[in-house]
Order: structure tokens, then sequence, then C-alpha cells
């Protein structure tokens, strides 16, 4: 008997991606529903080689269904997460609503999926942000072996980060720049396209964006509460995949070679690193492929025991969506949870 699984925020870049990566790996569900808001209801949306008519969340009844997939944003998580998981449907949601909330589980299957019992609480998951969730891939097998002290992170961030419209935008100014139109910024406090923003999200008091706060914050959760991390996040003119320059120093030594051979077996890694011309993954190459990619290891000699990396991946999938189907697959595979139909 397989499950009845509910995509909300079916409509956006990861809803889509998310019933994408259902059919792929062939999830085990006797049936998927896809839900947005009301104005998006009758709308069809791809399911592997069918289509599913979007219905309105606001009038569904969760009560049969076993799981949902929640990426309709932060304010609607935060009003109908509880809402869901009283009816007794798992909700693993893919916004910043409930990450830091003590009872909620922080969970990368790859790094922390024995947390994932805590999930009972509430009966909520979080899936961490899309930048942090490819960091501690590559960094929860060096952290095993040599006890990471502290992490300096730059990230070079996609657009599709945010959301259709981000992507719009910077096709729109791209065209407009070869055709000499003028270029508004919108969704983009400066213009995106053949340009850097070191701007995601709001600014802090202390200077920090909320976007570098939560690569602090849920690095922190999920790997090492010990751990002294920094960062600096940059929108990059880039349609899909994040990349990040990161800077680790540890507590024991250990060379780039060895470093090399853990992430060469570590889970959901996929070490491309050669010393010559394109030896090394761009977030053109990671766009559709589910590894976070490991490239430019190398030795920091300014610091005792200090590695550098290169790590990308695409956003969408691990960064989001197919993290998300994989701790619905964690709650299958050590039976945390069974079919209600099955019950019934």
């Amino acid at each position: 008997m397989g499950f009845k699984i509910a995509i909300a925020g079916a409509t956006g870049n990861v809803g889509r991606e998310m019933l994408d990566i259902i059919a792929e790996r062939g999830f085990p569900a006797d049936e998927v529903v896809a839900l947005a808001s009301r104005r998006s209801q009758g709308t069809e949306v791809s399911f592997g080689d069918r289509t599913l008519k979007v219905q309105a969340m606001e009038n569904y009844d969760f009560s049969d269904t076993d799981i949902c997939l929640m990426s309709a944003g932060g304010t609607v998580s935060k009003e109908w997460s509880p809402k869901i998981a009283a009816k007794g449907c798992v909700v693993i949601d893919n916004s910043s609503a409930w990450r830091y909330d003590s009872d909620v589980p922080l969970i990368v299957p790859e790094v922390n999926a024995d947390a994932i019992t805590g999930f009972s609480k509430k009966n909520i998951i979080a899936n961490p942000n899309c930048s942090t969730a490819q960091l501690v891939v590559a960094l929860k097998p060096l952290h095993d072996h040599a006890k990471i002290k502290r992490i300096v992170v730059s990230t070079y961030q996609s657009v599709s980060g945010g959301g259709k419209e981000a992507m719009e935008e910077l096709f729109n100014q791209t065209r407009a720049i070869f055709v000499n139109d003028p270029i508004e910024p919108s969704k983009f406090t400066k213009r995106i396209a053949f340009n850097v923003i070191p701007h995601i999200d709001d600014f802090m008091e202390d200077g920090y964006t909320k976007e570098e706060w939560k690569v602090l914050a849920e690095t922190k959760k999920m790997l090492d509460p010990a751990i002294k991390v920094t960062c600096t996040a940059v929108r990059v003119p880039v349609f899909i995949g994040h990349s990040e320059s990161v800077n680790i120093e540890f507590e024991n030594e250990i060379s780039a070679d060895e470093a090399r051979n853990i992430l060469r077996e570590a889970p959901g890694c996929l070490v491309i690193d050669k010393h010559e011309d394109g030896g090394y993954i761009t977030p053109y190459e990671s766009a559709g492929e589910d590894a976070t990619y490991i490239s430019r290891i190398r030795e920091d000699a300014t610091v005792e025991n200090g590695l550098n990396l290169w790590v990308v991946s695409d956003n969408l999938r691990k960064g989001a969506a197919l993290n998300t189907v994989q701790i619905a697959e964690v709650l299958i595979n050590r039976g945390l949870i069974t079919p209600k139909k099955a019950a019934a």
C-alpha cells in the first residue's frame, strides 16, 4: 500500500521540481495531489508522463494525506503547517518558518538523518536553506574526520533562489542590454544582468543579511553548535546552481589528499578536482543533477590545519526539492510513518 502525498506550492519552481523528482525516483506514492493558492486552481502541472490539476489548498482536506511537501513560502507555512500537522499529515517544509524551532528537526539526510525522530513533537520537519544544504553535505564527512573549528563561506547564488520573478528579471534585463532598452530593477536592488549583488534577503542590525545569518544558524544546528561560521552571500547572474567558496579551519591535521579521498566516499558528494583547465564544476554543469560537487580542494597555509573548497549544487534540487523528497524517504524507510489507507 503506497502513500498519499500532497505538494503545496506545486506551481512554483521548487514545487514543480518536487513533482519531477517524485516521478524520477519511483517514490512509493499511490496518489500525488498538487496544491496551490485559489488563484492557481485548475492550472495543470506535469507529473511524470501525466498532468495533474492543481487544487486550492484552502479547500483541501488533509485528513487522509500522509505527507505534505510544503513549498508555499514562510507566511503560508506559519499559518497552514500546524493545521495540516494536526490532521495527522507530516509536513516537510521548505521555507525558513520552522528551521529554528527547537521542537522541529532540521534535516539533511546525508548529515543528520537520526535527528528526524523528533518530528513527532509537532509533526513538522524543516528543510534547510538552499545554500546551507549543499554546504553541510560537503562539511559533514570532513568534520567527522578532523573536527571543524571555523568556516568562512562566500556564496555565489543563482537567481532561481529568488523564484520565477527573479529568473524573469535576469532574462529581461539581459535582453534589454542587447537591444539598448532601459533597465529598471524590480526584484533585485540593483541590475543583476552582467553584474553581481552582495545582498540577499533583508539587512540585520549587525550588518549581515538574513541569508547570511541562515547559513550560520543552520550549520550550527545540523552540524555542531561549537563551529564558528561567517558568511557573505552574493547574487550572481546565473539561472540555476549555487556556488560556494569555503575556507575551513580544523582542530586536527588534514591534507588536501585526505579530504579528496574522504569526500569521494561521502554520500551525496561528487569530487571533480583536476589541476587543469576545466578540471572543476561550474553551476551550469550542476543544473539538473542531484550531487553536491566539490572542486578546487587545496590546503590553506595561512592557518594551521586549513583547507579551501569550491562547492556547487543545483539549488532547486539538493538545495530544496530533492532534499525534501529525501526526508520523506527517510520517514518511510525507517518505518516512522505508515500509510493511512493501510491503517484504515
